[in-house]
């Protein structure tokens, strides 16, 4: 019989297991490949990143973030606004030119800033964060602040941050100043 890991071992092989995927790892296969509860995992993640691990938690799942940049890259902080209708055509306007758009971020008058990391690279990861929040009657949390939003955006290069900011200006989302 398998001895199980203690919490530092576990948590070592989460770091691993996170490190060896190009995509997010969910909670729930974390739990199974370590035979824990997926409450040992969400508890083990909080620790992890209490020590400054960066695993960033999105929507489908643990991922493991190497914040070291490849030589060019374009990382900027864009405000901006648009209904809920439109938010998929915002995605598909950053990534369609290459770029990726990592979080979300919102300025509430009550509770202050509230992040929460999203990982949209592709169309198919903006069509099924759209579908996912049809499916659960959620809101965006742009809702909260009168649809005023940032997403940090990440492309290889300047020239190609400027066509982005071009195309989300002309369907009038950048807000600007």
């Amino acid at each position: 019989m398998e001895k199980a890991l203690d919490g530092e071992q576990r948590r070592a092989e989460i770091v691993r297991l996170l490190a060896g995927s190009r995509s997010p790892v969910s909670g729930t296969e974390l739990a199974r490949r370590l035979k824990v509860s997926r409450q040992v995992i969400v508890q083990d993640v909080a620790l992890l990143r209490a020590v400054n691990k960066n695993i960033l938690s999105t929507n489908k799942g643990y991922l493991l973030f190497e914040p070291g940049r490849e030589a060019g890259e374009c990382r900027k902080t864009l405000c901006v606004r648009h209904s809920t209708e439109q938010v998929l055509d915002e995605f598909y306007a950053i990534v369609d030119l290459g770029g990726k758009v990592l979080d979300v971020v919102v300025e509430h008058e009550l509770y202050g800033q509230i992040a929460v990391d999203l990982i949209i690279a592709s169309r198919q990861d903006a069509e099924e964060f759209c579908r996912k929040m049809k499916e659960n009657r959620a809101k965006p949390l742009k809702e909260l602040t009168e649809d005023i939003h940032y997403h940090t955006v990440v492309a290889k290069d300047e020239t190609t941050m400027n066509r982005i900011e071009n195309v989300l200006r002309e369907k009038g989302f950048l807000m600007e100043g």
